[in-house]
């Protein structure tokens, strides 16, 4: 059995497109037939020049080996063109490739991908969602009220989610870690408030940013949320400052997650090493692969850590993420987008079952999705943007800051 053709779908969610503006899907054929989905979560090149990069690194790492032989292939991807270091476009390409070997490799043994892994630790993975707007009622001013994100952290609760994410905290931009504004503070506040006392004791709170601060600024906002018990403090930081996290873990009562942009154990690795993070949230399609994932999982272990692997994508990679969290011992919760999302279930043929807050892991061969090529086909992305992007303009600090979450309301590709 060797792999021999390579299949990229890049896919454009319907409005209001929650997990991002496209999806970057690889579908791999061995040489005697059977097929294999993966998902790519990297976009710092347009779709066309990362489709690129994923046939280059195919062909040049790939094609005609094994799919069992990942790490053999992580070796030669992690290596190419003398690098030997974190490269999230190439492994961003490589991760999404790679789970599509685990999924040939479990179709071919007749075995999910979690019994490959060291098998079944968790049967039921605690699932948490972002706060998202009732569909057909999506509004920027939903992102910057926070009486409407009580109400939804609410109703979600209802569902039977015990955590909720949100990020009242102002842009990010290109400039780097900013101070916050006064009113991005006092907003942030008032959303830990309101949705603690719509909620209760019934559900964490995870308050999320997106490396948007600099230290002292990142330790401010945190001192001024503490008093509503967050959970966790996500990527307060740029992600390029990695030693700079543990200055804000030593200051700060609340865990810090970090992980959606980073790739490998070596940046996972040095955050752990440095007392930087308490929970770890690996993107699959970008930090490596399962296989990389299973090591950072590993890694976290001997640290305390938990991990929380990180879903703004597709379907596929929460079918990668759920196998991961099935096999190991420091699963906190898995993202998911609402119960499953709607296009996202359809992509997969509903073939994940979301119950009581809980993502319940499949049992079939391989991934245990059943990947609806004809539905990916009919949604081609034609945009000019990258699946997120960050403003250029610096933050405002004689107004209110604004920000419409991963996708704006004004969705119109």
């Amino acid at each position: 059995m060797r792999l021999k053709d390579l299949e990229i779908f890049t896919v454009a969610p319907p409005a209001p497109g929650w997990g991002g503006r496209y999806w970057t899907f690889v579908k791999l054929t061995t040489d005697d037939g059977i097929t294999g989905i993966g998902e790519c979560y990297a976009a710092t090149v347009g779709p066309k020049a990362m489709a690129a990069v994923i046939e280059d690194v195919f062909d040049r790492h790939m094609a005609g080996e094994h799919p069992e032989n990942v790490e053999l292939m992580f070796r030669r991807a992690y290596s190419a063109g003398f690098t030997q270091r974190p490269d999230p476009t190439v492994m961003g390409a490589f991760s999404g490739l790679e789970i599509a070997c685990w999924d040939i490799v479990g179709k071919a043994r007749g075995r999910p991908v979690w019994a490959l892994l060291g098998g079944m630790m968790n049967e039921r993975l605690r699932s948490y969602t972002y706060l998202y707007p009732e569909p057909g009622q999506e509004s920027a001013e939903f992102w910057v009220d926070p009486d409407m994100a009580a109400e939804a952290a609410a109703r979600f609760v209802g569902m039977g989610f015990t955590a909720g994410k949100f990020d009242p905290a102002g842009p990010y931009t290109i400039r780097g870690g900013h101070d916050p504004s006064a009113s991005d503070i006092s907003r942030s506040a008032a959303f830990c408030k309101a949705i603690r006392e719509a909620v209760g004791d019934r559900a964490d709170l995870l308050f999320g940013t997106h490396g948007q601060f600099n230290v002292a600024g990142a330790i401010r906002l945190a001192h001024a949320i503490e008093p509503w018990g967050p959970l966790w403090y996500e990527e307060p930081i740029p992600p390029d400052n990695l030693l700079d996290f543990a200055e804000v873990q030593k200051a700060v009562r609340i865990a810090v997650a970090t992980g959606e942009r980073l790739t490998t154990k070596a940046e996972f690795a040095t955050v752990l090493r440095t007392g930087g993070a308490r929970i770890l949230q690996p993107a699959l399609g970008r930090a490596g692969g399962i296989w990389e994932a299973k090591k950072i999982a590993a890694i976290a272990e001997v640290f305390t850590a938990q991990l929380a692997p990180h879903l703004y994508a597709g379907p596929v990679e929460w079918a990668a993420n759920i196998h991961l969290g099935a096999s190991i011992p420091n699963l906190l919760m898995v993202e998911t987008i609402e119960t499953g999302g709607a296009f996202h279930l359809k992509l997969i043929r509903n073939s994940i079952r979301w119950e009581d807050g809980h993502v319940l892991v499949p049992t079939g061969p391989g991934l245990g999705i059943e990947f609806d090529e004809d539905l990916a086909r009919a949604h081609p992305y034609h945009g000019e943007q990258l699946h997120l992007e960050m403003q250029e303009a610096p933050c405002n600090y004689s107004s209110p800051n604004r920000f419409e979450g991963g996708a704006p309301s004004s969705f119109t590709e």
